[in-house]
């Protein structure tokens, strides 16, 4: 059997994920399980245009695909049962893994993990928030910067069984104002590796071709020289930063 056509053939809803703050809806297009989020079901925020968040998702992969580190999984616009809209092909979690996470301050780890912040739980009790310390993490944070994530919960890193971490949910990105909201916080100052300054090298470079033609397709020309901004004041800088502005500097809740 020919392998399915993922933008015109047809797409078949299959369920709907109810904990999510837009319309999200699980379907297949022939054997390929994908998530289906349709412009029209896109709440209004007070501080994203309205109808974009589409756009935006698939700008977020079309950066990971550049940046060469397989952040975002597949996502495309096209049609569905509910108008135009986002599509990602569906992945697969490990429920044994929790990249990010929240555990009591004595159970942190010694070693291969950040601590992020402390808090208490619903009794009182000292929790911290941490994540794994690892390549493929750093990498994301490293994209979340350069994306402007506004959004980066917990339960938006995706642990694959083979130790590969997706990210999802990237509506809110590409802001031309600062708007920087994440979990993984714990390499502040630390010196940006030599493979993530390639990717913002290849970043830099497709900005001139046909990275900027494809997100002058789906963002506003000031929100492209803002993202454009940001890599050159990172890739400057050299370091991960520290959190910045009157914004949270997390998102809520966490996960």
């Amino acid at each position: 059997m020919p392998a399915p056509d993922l933008v015109t053939d047809e797409l078949t809803l299959t369920g709907r994920l109810t904990t999510a703050s837009n319309a999200t809806f699980l379907g297949s297009i022939g054997d390929a399980v994908v998530v289906y989020k349709p412009i029209a079901g896109e709440k209004p925020l007070w501080d994203f245009p309205d109808g974009c968040l589409a756009h935006r998702e698939v700008a977020a992969f079309v950066v990971s695909e550049v940046l060469g580190w397989n952040i975002v999984p597949r996502t495309w616009l096209r049609d569905g049962p509910l108008g135009e809209g986002m599509v990602q092909l569906w992945q697969e979690t490990d429920p044994e893994q929790a990249p990010v996470d929240l555990v009591p301050e004595e159970d942190v780890p010694e070693t291969g993990w950040k601590e992020v912040l402390q808090g208490q739980d619903d009794v009182g009790r000292i929790v911290s928030l941490i994540h794994e310390d690892t390549p493929v993490l750093r990498r994301m944070a490293v994209f979340d910067v350069l994306t402007n994530n506004a959004d980066r919960k917990g339960d938006h890193v995706l642990a694959m069984a083979g130790g590969h971490r997706y990210g999802v949910d990237h509506g809110l990105t590409f802001h031309q104002e600062h708007k920087l909201r994440t979990v993984l916080w714990g390499w502040i100052g630390d010196a940006l590796s030599a493979e993530e300054l390639e990717g913002i090298d290849r970043v830099l470079d497709g900005l001139q071709g046909e990275l900027g033609s494809q997100l002058a397709k789906l963002l506003t020309a000031e929100e492209v020289a803002a993202f454009a901004a940001r890599c050159v004041r990172l890739r400057s800088a050299g370091q991960f930063p520290a959190p910045a502005g009157d914004m949270p500097a997390v998102p809520w809740p966490l996960f």
